[in-house]
This record gives structure tokens, C-alpha cells and sequence, in this order.
């Protein structure tokens, strides 16, 4: 298994743990937020029930102070009935029980005025204050604004009017009345589980009151609408039967109840409830995203200290390589004394220059290349000739570019040893037959140089894998070339490398993209 197989294995590894610990932190998130929504719902279950019992007793109170009220007009009634009979008494009946039913009226106060409305006789007002007449005055617009006045009728077409209110008893039992609706309500709304409330009425659309919301958002009906809709999507609503009440209605003579009408209750899940429920999801995002960052910083270090052992390496190679090419270029120079055929020494000529060139090349590793204008097709074509001396002849190379003159931005020496590495890898790919192919093209501001190979080809999911240090298909090397060859492109020149397409047992091609001159 090479090294870099060794990593894949650990990065999977890796990967499956942190997989378990978020999956592991998730489902016992998970868990807490289930456990915390049961029991929201059964306080809801029981604060609904509560509401049940309590419009019950509400019920039972209205219809109670219901009873009380007719009792009380029945009393107004006979009261009124009495004077009529007083007013047009004779002499020859017995009224006493008439004078009993007037005497026995001790709550309800009562003004009697003649036809011009001016101040005859009242009872059960306040002793201080009925003797001022202004008050009287005003005492009768309050009595003439809230019911008509009993008309007496005595002595002819003589007229006298008696006018009346409820009783202090009975306005003292409405406010008790208006106290327990409010109180109801209120309870309603402000509730043990602390969800959102809203209270309405039989239509659903009239709020009567609500609880642990934003009055923001009940400020237009459009906005109420969507919340209730929401709140129903979420939760059946609670429906309260509250017998119909009206406290002005209870005040009427011909007052006999308004039956019952239902209101709603309409809830959601609380905020700290819809919190919990995105809180897993924020921290699969936080882990996700600290293991990412944690894999960023580890990968800049491991790169940081691949490029110290790769310039080391290079810096260490190019000094080795110093003392067997000076003792070559000594043996060169002891041939030519002694008189060695001059195409052989030609040939060992250029083979020392290749070394120089090899060694100032591994010297440049981790300092920053010198760029100068090049003539692309000059380099590629010098790289060309070379290889093809140095390799069987059943490997057929061609060249096929646009133009003889393509400047560009390069360092000379490590270019070359990129279009030496990946044809190398070619030939190899082919065992020493077949065919590869340069193509230099120019589109826009970009320079394209592919090269082609009819070589074994490289899988799929290989493709971008061949570029990783330690990746390798041969019985030796360290498989650094085609990595060294993306540094040089990408960051010294930088360009672009990669497989642009690869069939196995077809062929690949590689391709370099790098930008024109300014």
C-alpha cells in the first residue's frame, strides 16, 4: 500500500468517526427535544383542561346572576304595578298589600316626577346628595338615557312619570360578573406552559385576547390571519362554550338570555421549544464546521511540512549531484584530448547539460522562479527533440501548433521539466509504443498546451488522485513528479494542470492552461 493509500484509509477513518460523534451528539440532542415538546404538550393538556373546568364555573355564575337579574325586574315590574294602583285608588278598596309591595322596596332607586318632569318624591337615593335639585336633575337623564319611564296615570289627564335604575345590589353583582369574564380571559392568555395564545370567538378571526406574543404581530388582520393559520397547523384548537353575555342586555325588562356562543383557543409551540428544534441543526453546522476548519489547519501544516521535506530534498539532491557532474565534465574534456569520435562527445555534450540543467532545477525548489519572456514553442520543441533521442523508436511524437512564435511568462528550466515529467509518464503509460501527441493552441488571453498519449489510461476516480504526493502506478519511485508538476504550474506559474479527459486502455490527455503576456 503506497503512502498515499495509507492516508486515504486514515481520512476514511477519520471521517467515519466524526461522522458517529455528530450522529451520536444529534440523536441525544434529539432525544432532550422530544422529552422537553412531550412535556410541553401535557402542560398544555392539563392548563387546557383547567380552562375547561373554568368556563364551566363561569357558565354556572352567568346563569346564576341571569336568575338573579329577572328576579330583580320582576320586582321593578310589581313595584311599578303598585304605584300605578296607588295613583288610582278609591275608597272603597283594600290596598294594603299594594302599600306592603311599595313599602318593601328598599334597593332599587326610584325618582317620581309630575308631567313638566319637576322632582314629586324618590326613594333609595343617596340621603346628602338627593338634596340638591341639580342632582335629582342629573340622576333622571342618567335613569331616561337607560330605560324608558313608567307612565302614572291619576286625577283625570294628569300624568306623573316614575323614573328608575338598577339597584345597587344587582350593579354591584354585574361588576363582579365583568370581573370573572376579564378573569377568565386573562387566564386564558397567560398561561402555566408560556406558549403563544390566542383567544377568540366564534369566528375565529376576532381576537379577544392573547398571550406570550409580540402585539406587533396582531397589529393588522392580515398578520393575525396567517398567525392563527399557523398556530392551527401546529395544534387543534380548544374549543370553550361560554353562555352569550350582555351586561346592558341584563339590565332589559324583556331580557331572557342570549343561549351560548363558543370561543377558541389557539396555541403553538413556544419559542424556547422552536429554538431547541433548529438547535441540532446548528450544531451539526458548528461541528461540521469546526471539523472543518480543524482538517483546513491540518492540511496547510501538512503541506507546510511536505514543501520543507520536498525543498530539502531538492536543495540536498542538486548538491549531490554537483560532484559526479564536475568529474563528468573532466572525463568530457579528457575525450576530447585523446581524440573520441566528435558526435559521441557531441552526445555526451548534451547529456552533461541536461544534468546541469536537472541540478539547477532541484536548486530552485522553494525559492521563487524567475520568469521571462519565452517563446512556448521553442521550449516545447527543445523538450521534444530530447525525449525522442532517448526513446524507442516505435513511440511516434508530433507537435501541432498555430504558430512558430507564442511568448509567454516562464521559468524555462521547470517548465520543461514539466513537459519532460508528464511525457515520461506517457511513454511509460505506453511501455515504449505507440503515439503522443502536443497540441499548443490560443484562446482569448489563454495559452493551451494538451498532451495526448495512447497509453493505459487512468481511471476515473483516479484522475485527481494522480496529482496527490506518493500516488504512483510504477514498482519504483516516490511518485513526487506529477505533484512537483502541479506546484510548478499553479504556483510558480500561476497556471492550471489537469487530466482533461482519460479512457482506460485508450489513452489520456493532459492539459496546461497558462496566461498570455501583459
Amino acid at each position: 500500500m503506497n503512502i498515499y493509500s495509507k492516508k486515504q484509509v486514515w481520512k476514511l477513518i477519520l471521517g467515519v468517526l466524526a461522522m458517529l460523534i455528530v450522529a451520536t451528539s444529534l440523536l441525544y440532542t434529539n432525544n432532550i427535544v422530544n422529552e422537553i415538546e412531550t412535556n410541553e404538550r401535557k402542560q398544555v393538556r392539563i392548563w387546557a383542561e383547567a380552562i375547561q373546568k373554568k368556563a364551566a364555573l363561569v357558565n354556572y355564575t352567568q346563569n346564576l346572576f341571569k336568575k338573579i337579574a329577572l328576579e330583580e325586574r320582576k320586582k321593578v315590574e310589581l313595584w311599578a304595578e303598585a304605584v300605578k294602583r296607588l295613583a288610582n285608588a278609591d275608597f272603597k278598596s283594600d290596598y294594603t298589600f299594594v302599600l306592603k309591595v311599595v313599602a318593601d322596596n328598599t334597593t332599587v332607586p326610584v325618582i317620581l316626577t309630575d308631567e313638566d318632569y319637576n322632582v314629586v318624591s324618590h326613594r333609595n337615593l343617596d340621603e346628602e346628595k338627593s338634596k340638591d335639585p341639580n342632582w335629582l336633575k342629573e340622576q333622571i337623564r342618567e335613569m331616561r338615557a337607560s330605560r324608558e319611564p313608567i307612565e302614572v296615570a291619576f286625577y283625570g289627564d294628569k300624568k306623573n312619570y316614575m323614573f328608575y335604575k338598577d339597584s345597587k345590589l344587582f350593579t354591584e353583582q354585574k361588576q363582579v360578573l365583568d370581573d370573572i369574564i376579564q378573569s377568565f380571559i386573562s387566564e386564558t392568555v397567560v398561561n402555566a406552559a408560556s406558549v403563544p395564545v390566542i383567544y377568540t370567538d366564534q369566528s375565529q378571526q376576532s381576537v379577544l385576547g392573547f398571550g406570550n406574543i409580540d402585539s406587533n404581530l396582531l397589529s393588522q388582520p392580515s398578520s393575525t390571519m396567517e398567525l392563527i393559520k399557523e398556530m392551527r397547523s401546529q395544534n387543534t384548537p380548544i374549543e370553550i362554550t361560554i353562555s352569550a353575555y350582555n351586561s346592558d342586555q341584563l339590565s332589559s325588562l324583556d331580557y331572557q338570555g342570549d343561549g351560548e356562543s363558543k370561543h377558541y383557543i389557539f396555541y403553538k409551540d413556544s419559542f424556547l421549544l422552536t429554538k431547541l428544534k433548529y438547535y441540532p441543526l446548528v450544531q451539526f453546522f458548528l461541528i461540521g464546521g469546526f471539523i472543518g476548519i480543524a482538517y483546513w489547519l491540518f492540511s496547510i501544516a501538512r503541506k507546510s511540512e511536505q514543501n520543507q521535506v520536498w525543498v530539502g530534498m531538492a536543495k540536498e539532491t542538486a548538491h549531490q549531484l554537483g560532484t559526479p557532474l564536475s568529474s563528468l565534465m573532466a572525463w568530457l574534456e579528457f575525450f576530447k584530448i585523446k581524440g573520441l569520435d566528435e558526435s559521441t562527445i557531441k552526445e555526451i555534450d548534451k547529456d552533461l547539460d541536461r544534468l546541469k540543467t536537472i541540478a539547477e532545477r532541484f536548486s530552485k525548489i522553494g525559492s521563487a522562479p524567475e520568469l521571462v519572456d519565452k517563446n512556448i514553442v521553442e521550449v516545447l520543441t527543445s523538450v521534444i527533440d530530447y525525449i525522442k533521442k532517448r526513446t524507442s523508436s516505435r513511440v511516434v511524437f508530433t507537435f501541432h501548433n498555430e504558430s512558430d512564435n507564442v511568448p509567454a511568462k516562464l521559468n524555462p528550466h521547470l517548465f520543461e521539466w514539466v513537459i519532460e515529467n508528464l511525457l515520461r509518464n506517457a511513454i511509460d503509460s505506453m511501455r515504449a509504443e505507440g503515439k503522443i501527441d502536443l497540441f499548443l493552441t490560443e484562446v482569448g488571453n489563454d495559452i493551451i498546451v494538451d498532451v495526448q498519449d495512447t497509453g493505459a489510461g487512468i481511471p476515473s476516480n483516479k484522475q485527481k488522485t494522480v496529482f496527490q504526493p506518493g500516488y504512483t502506478t510504477k514498482k519504483r519511485g516516490w511518485g513526487l513528479g506529477l505533484s512537483l508538476a502541479k506546484r510548478i504550474i499553479h504556483e510558480y506559474h500561476k497556471g492550471k494542470i489537469f487530466v482533461k479527459n482519460s479512457e482506460v486502455g485508450k489513452g489520456t490527455t493532459f492539459r496546461i492552461i497558462l496566461k498570455k503576456m501583459d
